[in-house]
């Protein structure tokens, strides 16, 4: 591959990690000035960094399908949107089971598209690439780190009650040992990791398991989700839109990158105006109702969004 692409790869990875790593150090100066009571700090967070990601799901239509007659296009479009409006239903039908089953999918879209992310920025680098093992490990750890460890420790109580007071027992008291296990994994990951001199990749789970274990959960989901998956998942996408890659084969990485996100930002607009379309329609506050409605239509938009993902993932796995 071009330099241009590897750079995408290169600079992405680097301004993800510093931002989550600011992340954490911004948590914990705010953490050691504000009420512990308050999360007013940590819901402002959530919804910049929410908002900086919901974008990067918007061009699933473009990857899909990129030379698609208008008729498909819009079939596939419709498919998409009523896939995320059943998801969204069942979760509000369902708030506990529908919490679940985002958890367990977020954790394998997250840790898969951050493997994914690591070997095509290995081969667009001609470097050495990671082992079927190595893969697996760092999978695991990454997707779990960020969804699982921040849903299960003291401060996820306080957390789940603000946005949904339902969620707060859902792990049925097997929180210390869900959390024990993802950090066994990491742990043997981190292991196999060292054996092969993957220092970068060890480096990713140190800033991963600080955000898991330092931030309070609704600023460790979001800026994960914005700051981390969100960017490099953008950066993959340069691989497969045409128009990305006539600015790299122009050796304007920058530009390229652009070519992502910009149709994307339609897509931000129009998630929060469904989430304030439902939040009228719901009893109380809006203020107490937005920050559940926000998270429960992104959540929504990740069933349709991994389901045209796991074929990309697939392919750069291989």
């Amino acid at each position: 591959m071009s330099s241009a692409q590897a750079k995408i790869f290169d600079n992405t990875r680097r301004i993800s990690s510093f931002a989550v790593a600011s992340v954490v150090v911004l948590s914990l100066v705010l953490g050691s000035f504000i009420d512990n009571s308050s999360i007013t700090w940590q819901v402002v967070i959530a919804l910049v960094a929410l908002a900086v990601g919901i974008p990067h799901g918007a061009l699933d239509h473009l990857v899909t399908l990129p030379r698609s007659s208008f008729s498909r296009m819009a079939i596939f479009i419709l498919v998409y949107i009523a896939i995320a409006a059943i998801a969204v239903w069942a979760i509000l039908t369902w708030n506990v089971i529908g919490f679940i089953g985002v958890v367990i999918m977020s954790a394998l879209h997250f840790g898969i598209g951050d493997a994914a992310f690591i070997t095509e920025g290995d081969r667009a680098s001609n470097s050495n690439q990671l082992t079927s093992i190595a893969q697996l490990l760092y999978a695991l750890s990454a997707g779990s780190l960020p969804v699982i460890i921040p849903l299960t420790n003291e401060r996820s109580t306080s957390a789940l009650s603000a946005v949904n007071k339902d969620l707060v027992n859902w792990h049925g008291g097997l929180d210390s040992e869900l959390m024990a296990a993802v950090l066994f994994i990491t742990t043997l990951a981190t292991l196999v990791l060292a054996f092969s001199k993957r220092w970068r990749d060890i480096a990713d789970l140190l800033i991963l398991s600080a955000l898991a274990l330092l931030t309070p959960p609704l600023v460790a989901f979001a800026a994960y989700f914005g700051m981390w998956h969100a960017m490099r998942h953008t950066a993959r996408l340069t691989l497969n839109l045409k128009s990305s890659q006539k600015f790299i084969s122009e050796n304007r990485p920058a530009r390229a990158f652009r070519q992502a996100v910009i149709p994307g930002l339609p897509a931000l607009v129009g998630t929060f105006i469904v989430s304030l379309l439902i939040g009228i329609q719901t009893p109380g506050k809006l203020s107490d109702e937005y920050l559940w409605l926000s998270l429960v239509v992104v959540w929504a938009l990740t069933v349709p969004h991994m389901m045209v993902t796991a074929k990309l993932d697939k392919a750069a796995l291989r």
